[in-house]
């Protein structure tokens, strides 16, 4: 196992940094197998993109990985109904169950289950089908919804068998009532139920779609519920499906714990999405509220200076308070992430952003970043060539001047003369870490 998860980490490095990675790996191994992931496959993903999803499940188990996988069949059963000359109903989103419906249901849900553990199988991956016995349900509305569940508690045996035997469940969205009729469950409902019962450290949903988008078709990369959510509810392009996903993955992450996750994905991309900074899909998280400050007799001293520390790896000169005259101090609430402002000359100078080594990837820095951001239109700083984050220091940036030791990033300066300044009081300003480290 070791070599050949050296062999993985080495194809991944063209996406990361082996570094990267591996603090990924060491990650997820450190959480309970039970606890991993919790993966929700959508009927499309089965029919459009199976090859993808067995490649991206063959690699979480080769790294040692066993993720819980629950499934839906929405479009199949769609046109199974059609083929049988059944007529869709629904009811609040819910599809009408009668007996000759749940037929066609538990038909299409086992033999989607079972094509998807036939396949993972094929291709080498340990995978163990659980069509019932998962769910135990009340019919939530006889006369309105016929056999509908709601699920009422989640009963875990067999999944955890599965996950000692270093097996793949995959799971089927069918419910039983304590008397044991089977019905139909909401695959979203189960999942959901599945989620608050095992309390995963990843919740994944792939999509064809790869994530939410903004009103202009572009990708959300992260969204931190603890700054964003206000502002995403207030937007006009937000529509009811996106709003009443949003706000279901807000109470899913309420029940859980505060290092859970949600990410929407694609199959092909779920690899880049769990094992680099940069993901691939949108990430969603409960998040930390970003406070602001303007002094450093506001702060946790002693708290910020080991944030600073530990995310460079690097200590501070011991001057360095006494001799930094902060403009604004932008800090998560429980110091995990934070950007260390100064005014030069006029103009807002980053001098330091860190992020905690176990919030890298979460988005939390980003989220900082983006507070940050919409409160300081013109801003300029510098790193390392060899910093990790100069990627996303370029994407921020209107402008970059590439040197040695030094690049100098801004954005919003538009005089030649600010722009020189920002360049000449970057390549002259005296370090503030130890062991000639990046300030």
């Amino acid at each position: 196992m070791t070599d050949l998860r050296t062999t993985i980490v080495r194809l991944l490095s063209n996406m990361a940094s082996a570094k990267e990675i591996q603090q990924y790996l060491k990650r997820f191994s450190s959480v309970d197998a039970a606890r991993f992931a919790v993966v929700k496959v959508g009927g499309a993903i089965l029919r459009d993109d199976m090859e993808s999803l067995i490649s991206s499940l063959s690699f979480l188990q080769q790294v040692g990985l066993t993720p819980v996988v629950i499934h839906g069949a929405g479009p199949q059963l769609d046109e199974e109904m059609a083929a049988a000359g059944i007529t869709k109903q629904t009811v609040d989103g819910l599809r009408v169950t009668p007996p000759e419906v749940l037929a066609v249901v538990r038909r299409v849900l086992v033999r989607e289950n079972l094509r998807l553990v036939d396949a993972l199988q094929e291709a080498g991956v340990r995978a163990t089908s659980i069509q019932t016995g998962v769910f135990e349900a009340e019919i939530v509305d006889r006369e309105r919804l016929g056999l509908v569940g709601d699920v009422k508690r989640v009963e875990r045996e067999g999944v955890e068998a599965a996950i000692r035997a270093n097996s793949i469940p995959v799971i089927c969205s069918l419910g039983e009532t304590k008397d044991g009729q089977i019905v139909n469950v909401n695959a979203d409902w189960a999942a959901n139920e599945l989620v608050k019962s095992l309390q995963p450290y990843k919740i994944i949903f792939l999509t064809g779609t790869g994530g939410l988008l903004d009103g202009e078709g572009r990708l959300i990369d992260s969204i931190n519920l603890s700054t964003d959510r206000e502002r995403l509810m207030a937007a006009p392009w937000l529509t009811g499906g996106m709003r009443v996903k949003i706000e279901q993955i807000a109470d899913l992450l309420d029940a859980l714990p505060p290092s859970s996750s949600v990410s929407i994905t694609k199959p092909d991309e779920l690899a880049k999405e769990l094992f680099t900074h940069r993901g691939s899909g949108t990430l969603v998280r409960r998040g930390e509220a970003i406070h602001v400050f303007e002094r450093w007799d506001q702060v946790d001293l002693p708290r910020l200076k080991h944030l600073i520390e530990s995310g460079f790896g690097r200590a501070l000169t011991l001057d360095y308070f006494e001799r930094t005259v902060p403009w604004r101090i932008y800090v998560s609430a429980n110091y995990r992430a934070a950007l260390v402002l100064t005014e030069e000359n006029g103009i807002p100078h980053l001098d330091k952003f860190a992020v905690a080594d176990d919030a890298k990837g979460e988005g939390l820095g980003r989220a900082a970043w983006d507070v940050m951001r919409a409160e300081t239109p013109r801003l300029f700083w510098r790193s390392r060539s060899t910093n990790a984050i100069n990627d996303f220091y370029f994407d921020q940036s209107e402008g970059a001047l590439k040197g040695d030791p030094w690049t100098v990033f801004w954005y919003g300066l538009e005089g030649f003369d600010d722009i020189r300044f920002a360049v000449e009081h970057c390549r002259t300003r005296p370090a503030t870490l130890k062991l000639g480290a990046a300030a």
